[in-house]
């Protein structure tokens, strides 16, 4: 009884990783669709004066343009994380990692499915950001969960709480 108690607290957190990140990826990808139809050929256009404004770009790097021109080692990193966070899955303790860990994987896949299909090509595409802050880059969705995230994971952290359980240990 003990072990169906422990298989259900694992499916349990699989579905909340899986469903962060499915929400995350169709909100990004929503609003980029949008953004590309309804932004992409005016100026800023300014929500809460100069604090919140919707500005369209198209960004070949990472924020505050770190590595523009080095896509593909972006992509190649994102694939990696991607990978890793999904042979862990099995083993992570809390519903609270599996939403951090959700929000990544679910704003990697907005960030990478730009670098797949858009413009210049696979792997070096250009990711579509549209919102705007005083002092910080343009950013979409994607980056939000992402930073969400890191918030969440220091928050955890914190608290004592592990990412994952160790090897042969249980949950």
């Amino acid at each position: 009884m003990q072990a169906e108690g422990r298989t259900a607290l694992k499916v349990r957190r699989w579905r909340t990783l899986f469903s962060v990140a499915w929400a995350v990826w169709i909100l990004d990808l929503a609003t980029k669709i949008w953004a590309v139809n309804n932004l992409s050929y005016k100026s800023n256009i300014k929500v809460f004066g100069e604090f919140f404004q919707l500005t369209f770009v198209r960004n070949s790097g990472a924020a505050f343009s770190f590595a523009a021109g080095a896509t593909i080692f972006l992509s190649i990193f994102g694939l990696i994380v991607m990978s890793t966070i999904l042979y862990y899955s099995p083993q992570i303790t809390s519903r609270g990692w599996a939403v951090v860990l959700g929000l990544v994987l679910g704003g990697i896949l907005g960030n990478m499915v730009d670098r797949i299909f858009r413009e210049p090509g696979v792997l070096r595409g250009h990711v579509i950001d549209w919102m705007q802050l005083p002092n910080w880059p343009v950013f979409n969705i994607a980056d939000t969960a992402i930073v969400t995230a890191a918030v969440i994971a220091m928050v955890l952290s914190a608290r004592n709480i592990p990412p994952i359980t160790k090897v042969g240990s249980q949950p």
